[in-house]
């Protein structure tokens, strides 16, 4: 089961809860404690980190108004409608109610994963700045490599979120110290390739 669940997430092991490289549990996104009958259903099975799925999640499992469980499904929400990130400090801050709580149960902006996703952010610049090198020198056997990199990269949020934020209407806000990658961002053969 983890090896099919590892296929699933993108790059290599990839939590789906905070995104890095770590996933080495198999996770129950509805504990087995508030649902024993859910323990063989497939969909009920995520790839984890023991951070997240061990010292942080472990049996958590709160549901709002409706019996609407709180906890972001990696395998259905769209984390983006709940979860806004600062690129610059790497931490989330919440849109929903949802995305407040799965910051603080799964403690998304816990030191090592906020200054990850920095790492992960100027990474990605260098990365994107050699592709658009590679692009205009018609060298798509290099493109190809560096998009394949930008996917094994840990923190699979943090070039997600820069596609999108990229359209934004405050991109030019967002991206001011890296304003050069504005137009990398929005290059649709880019875009088709890393969202795909």
């Amino acid at each position: 089961m983890k090896d099919v669940l590892e296929g699933f997430a993108s790059g290599r092991s990839r939590c789906m809860y905070c995104g890095d490289n770590q996933g080495t549990d198999v996770d129950h996104y509805e504990p087995l404690a508030a649902a024993p009958l859910r323990t063989f259903v497939w969909k009920n099975h995520l790839l984890a980190c023991s951070g997240c799925n061990s010292h942080f999640k472990r049996d958590t499992f709160p549901k709002g108004s409706g019996g609407v469980p709180l906890l972001l499904d990696p395998t259905v929400d769209d984390p983006f409608d709940h979860l806004a990130l600062a690129l610059s400090v790497g931490r989330y801050a919440p849109l929903t109610e949802r995305g407040e709580a799965t910051i603080e149960i799964c403690q998304l902006n816990r030191d090592i994963l906020s200054r990850g996703r920095q790492v992960a952010y100027d990474t990605l610049t260098v990365i994107l700045e050699a592709w658009i090198r590679a692009h205009d020198s018609g060298d798509d056997g290099k493109m190809v490599g560096l998009e394949k990199t930008i996917r094994e990269q840990p923190f699979a949020d943090v070039i997600h979120a820069m596609l999108r934020y990229a359209h934004a209407p405050g991109a030019p806000q967002l991206f001011a110290d890296r304003s050069h990658l504005l137009p990398i961002l929005a290059d649709q053969r880019l875009r088709a390739r890393l969202l795909s």
